[in-house]
């Protein structure tokens, strides 16, 4: 069984590390924990990395996140990869910081990089985990908070909450979503 792990965010440094980047940062902790390490590759960073038999094809698009479809479907088509095989990390604001929720599918709610998923690879029937950033900004502010780092009071939560969506991340591959939605979306 293979399947595709698509972290997303930006690339570069003035984006490291920020709340649109939680993606990249869970990716990079996945294929650290499974002894992996990432290859600049066609359209994306790319890892190659095995659970409990499973393959893990760990991608984190360098198209930039509105263009993020593009690696998604490219690695989908050359992997041969069906679309519930397929599972999107994704920031979001309308849940508060570090809540999980396993979704199978549904809207892009506003989110760019969901938006170019649903263009590329036909439709919202897609799995995705969205990993809450909250919503804790000034009317208008959407762009520059999730661009921003975390807070000082945020980041010593950080590491357990991305922990923790590695287990959930080896949860589904192995379980499978019904299992993983009852034990993580709590």
């Amino acid at each position: 069984m293979k399947y595709l792990i698509v972290g997303l965010g930006n690339i570069g440094p003035e984006y490291a590390d920020t709340r649109h980047n939680i993606g990249f940062n869970i990716a990079d902790q996945l294929v650290k924990e499974l002894g992996g390490s990432f290859v600049n590759s066609r359209l994306a960073y790319y890892a190659e990395v095995s659970f409990k038999g499973r393959k893990l094809h760990v991608i984190k698009p360098t198209t930039f996140m509105n263009l993020s479809g593009k690696a998604v479907n490219f690695y989908m088509q050359e992997l041969k990869i069906p679309i519930e095989h397929v599972l999107v990390i994704v920031d979001d604001l309308a849940l508060p910081l570090g809540k999980l929720r396993l979704k199978l599918k549904g809207s892009s709610a506003g989110h760019n990089g969901l938006k170019s998923i649903e263009a590329s690879c036909g439709g919202q029937g897609y799995p995705r985990l969205r990993f809450g950033v909250s919503d804790n900004f000034p009317k208008g502010r959407q762009v520059d908070y999730v661009l921003s780092r975390f807070d000082k009071e945020e980041l010593p939560e950080l590491p357990a909450l991305i922990d923790k969506s590695v287990q959930l991340i080896q949860s589904f591959v192995t379980v499978g979503p019904g299992l993983t939605m009852t034990n993580f979306n709590k």
